[in-house]
């Protein structure tokens, strides 16, 4: 028999960035995600400062 998937999140947050069009916007296996942003270094800034906060928290 196996056993049930797990429903609890996952505690690695692992961010990454996405481009549509002109914009950029960082996202992460959590389900969070940034604001869309015309240059990528923001975006990355973005996830960096989430990875960030929810380090400092959990």
């Amino acid at each position: 028999m196996s056993e049930p998937a797990s429903t609890e999140p996952s505690a690695a947050h692992f961010t990454s960035t996405s481009e549509r069009g002109s914009f950029c916007s960082a996202h992460c296996t959590c389900g969070w995600r940034g604001p869309a942003r015309r240059a990528r270094s923001l975006a990355r800034d973005d996830a960096a400062g989430h990875e960030a906060s929810v380090g400092a928290t959990g």
